[in-house]
């Protein structure tokens, strides 16, 4: 019997890559499951087309899914993939080029048609021409010997070639000695109406395992070691930043002991929060798909006046169109929750890629003086923590609550330690029972607009309390009775207390992460908290001080922000946008800072970042 070579790895990144209709995102989903369940650290950079199916066998129909998975302590879905798993001659195409010499490349060479390499802009096929011959290619007729693995089962051979995705994560899931049991409980449960089309993906998916042990082609197998000391002791699971902002937001509502409503018109990559918070009626969810994004946030504000932890979740685009009710929340004084799921602008855009644009919009987005707070997530996990902590803010300020993440932490993957309840901090409000403010003549009377001498918040009475009858709406008020009031010396007063409101808001101080005593900070915030720490991590080791920290309290910042800023000779901000966070923090600070960035769609990459951060350094 011939025993295979196997070979330890500390870590490892894969892509799969087809056509959109070629299920690389359930392939790429699925083993990065298996992964997770191993004990590996991970990250995923899920990539598709925003058109539901673009030209088959074209360049913008390709998706392609990357999963970096390691023995360690990792931060970004990986700069270049060590594998390839290329479905057609599209996929091959549109990724080659990320690939390093040497890389594996496993092509389907029943799909390298004269049509389809023609389709995909090749003059010759690249398995004869020798442009791949720096490569380690594996040619697998994945599409013919998927069919023949599942002729038992009567299919026709369009039907039987949809298994093909499964016979390739077969392979893969042996090249890693990954397990299949799992995927196969998964299909067994995806296809339970359709117990068949469950037997065949299975046997697809073991067919692929099984070649990948008796075919010469591979003689080499990995194994990865899970990731022992990267994680704290608990229970993990892996998750996407949506998935983990869904739990957040039911955890804030079980913590403040409040019925969580959404109000949501779906938008790409937000769409998803409000598939997971419909399933969970159990814990006293409400969802509501609008018929437009005003509505959503219509509703949502009707439900947070009605005593409810109040939520409505969009992108860029559904920003702008919120932004006057969002401006009512404002002069409500009522606690939102507005949850943007940043993606590529402007107008629509690009609703499948990622961006950090929408700061500025967050913070000035709105007609008039309107302060709101605004919070980022920083990694996909850190997204349930960042949705408490804006139910927090939201619910002891009473006030509207803007929650940022994007759509690299929204479809990305990490594992999450799940934590115990007595973890969680306690948010529970008081309702306003009774009169709050005696006047001259002794008479007690419920006052809407008379504040927490500490917090500045404004009480929340239920409607139909007996007693506590007051007026809302859009059009300024009087300070403490909620009466209409144009007085100009009033308005001046509102404006300015709702702005000391949010000024006062109690935010931790700034973590620094200083271990050398460094003269150059990178200051961080939203996404790019992984590829930048990877990027100080490598410029350490290379023995270049530097110094890094990740704001995710974008406003109010932390108070001792100025103090940090001061500290070093260099800032450096990198961002995915035109530089937002550096001109906030120039104006406000009158600091110099430096940016970094860019809009191309796609994450910051470790080795461009750590480059970039060295040429600043060196010039200087």
């Amino acid at each position: 019997m011939n025993i295979k070579e196997v070979r330890r790895l500390d870590r490892v990144i894969i892509r799969f890559a087809g056509d959109s209709g070629d299920g690389m995102q359930l392939t790429g989903d699925r083993f990065t499951a298996e992964t997770a369940s191993f004990g590996n650290d991970l990250a995923t950079l899920p990539n598709f087309p925003a058109e539901i199916r673009a030209p088959a066998g074209t360049l913008p129909g390709v998706s392609s899914y990357q999963l970096h998975f390691a023995d360690h302590d990792i931060l970004t879905p990986g700069d270049a993939p060590d594998v390839l798993v290329a479905m057609n001659p599209a996929a091959l195409r549109a990724n080659i080029a990320d690939l390093p010499r040497g890389a594996e490349v496993i092509v389907n060479t029943d799909e390298f048609s004269a049509r389809a390499i023609r389709k995909a802009g090749y003059a010759a096929s690249p398995l004869e021409d020798g442009s791949l011959d720096g490569y380690r290619l594996h040619p697998v007729p994945l599409t013919t010997l998927t069919v023949e693995a599942l002729k038992e089962f009567g299919l026709s051979r369009k039907e039987a070639e949809r298994s093909k995705n499964m016979f390739a994560l077969g392979l893969l899931s042996w090249m890693y000695h990954r397990s299949t049991e799992g995927t196969e409980t998964f299909l067994t449960s995806k296809f339970a109406k359709r117990p068949a089309i469950a037997a065949a993906n299975i046997a697809a998916l073991r067919a692929g395992w099984n070649f990948g042990e008796t075919t010469e082609d591979f003689a080499v197998s990995y194994e990865v070691a899970p990731a022992a000391t990267a994680f704290p002791a608990g229970t993990y699971r892996s998750v996407s930043g949506n998935l983990a902002l869904s739990y957040g937001l039911v955890a804030a509502s079980r913590q403040a002991d409040l019925p969580l409503y959404l109000g949501s018109y779906p938008i790409t990559p937000a769409s998803d929060i409000l598939h997971e918070l419909s399933k969970h009626k159990n814990f006293g969810v409400r969802t509501f798909q609008a018929e437009d994004e005003i509505a959503g946030i219509g509703a949502a504000l009707g439900a947070a006046f009605g005593g409810s932890l109040a939520v409505t979740t969009t992108s860029g685009p559904g920003v702008a169109l919120k932004s006057e009710a969002i401006g009512l929340a404002v002069s409500l004084e009522l606690p939102l929750l507005i949850v943007d799921i940043q993606r590529g602008g402007p107008s629509t855009g690009l609703p499948t890629k990622t961006e950090q644009a929408d700061l500025l919009q967050a913070m000035y987005g709105r007609n008039g003086e309107a302060p709101v707070p605004v919070i980022a997530a920083r990694t996909p996990a850190d997204c349930f923590d960042a949705a408490i902590e804006a139910a927090r803010i939201a619910l002891t300020y009473r006030t509207p609550v803007f929650l940022l993440s994007d759509g690299y932490l929204a479809n990305g993957s990490e594992p999450w330690r799940i934590p115990e309840a007595i973890e969680l901090p306690y948010l529970r409000v008081q309702f306003a029972q009774g009169p709050n403010h005696t006047l001259d003549d002794g008479t007690e009377v419920f006052r809407p607009y008379k504040r927490d001498p500490h917090t500045l918040a404004r009480p929340w009475a239920i409607p139909g309390t007996p007693g506590l009858e007051h007026r809302v709406g859009g059009i300024e008020k009087q300070d403490g009775t909620g009466d209409i009031s144009y007085d100009p010396a009033n308005h001046e007063f509102m404006v300015r207390t709702r702005q000391a409101k949010i000024d006062g808001i109690e935010v931790p101080d700034l973590e620094v992460d200083d271990p050398d005593g460094a003269r150059t900070l990178v200051l961080g915030w939203g996404s790019t908290y992984g590829p930048i720490t990877a990027a100080v991590r490598r410029l350490r080791r290379a023995g270049q001080p530097v110094a890094q920290a990740h704001l995710r309290h974008l406003n109010p910042f932390p108070r001792d922000l100025g103090t940090v800023l001061g500290r070093y000779e260099r800032v450096v901000v990198p961002e995915m946008n035109l530089g937002q966070l550096a001109a906030l923090v120039r104006a406000k600070y009158l600091a110099d800072v430096e940016s970094i960035t860019q809009v191309n769609g796609m994450p910051f990459k470790e080795e461009q970042l750590a480059h970039a951060l060295e040429k600043i350094i060196h010039d200087h």
